[in-house]
């Protein structure tokens, strides 16, 4: 068998003409494992979808917000039906509007603005808090 006048740069034995890559006489060559890749899946997946950042962000501001909003009402409640003053439930309920600003922002895609609003939002619940 004729060998091929071109070998690889690393001084192994020319591949027969006619063979498969990677065989020589018939005999399977070994193979280097693969090197690791430097960067993991989960950040190939993150530069393959620049947007999953902002609708993480997104859906973050917007739940928060919710969740605010409904801890807010539930305070003004309780603080409105005991025997707080009445700045204490005002505050608490005026947080709770903040908040459910902040959540709509966050929705629509406002997330800066919502996480501010989120915020002022807990400061005047808890500005309340101090009346009690």
């Amino acid at each position: 068998m004729r060998r091929s006048s071109v070998g690889p740069s690393n001084n192994a034995p020319a591949s027969v003409v006619g063979e498969e890559p990677g065989t020589v006489d018939g005999r399977t060559l070994a193979t280097a494992p693969d090197a690791p890749h430097p960067v993991s899946r989960g950040e190939v997946h993150d530069v393959a979808d620049p947007g999953g950042d902002a609708r993480r962000a997104r859906w973050t501001a917007a739940g928060t917000g919710a969740l605010l909003t409904l801890a807010g009402l539930a305070a003004s409640v309780l603080r409105g039906t005991g025997s707080a003053p009445a700045p204490v439930p005002t505050a608490c309920a005026s947080g709770a509007f903040v908040c459910a600003a902040a959540a709509a922002l966050g929705f629509r895609g406002h997330t800066r603005r919502a996480l501010w609003l989120l915020i002022i939002g807990a400061m005047v619940m808890a500005l309340g808090d101090q009346f009690d």
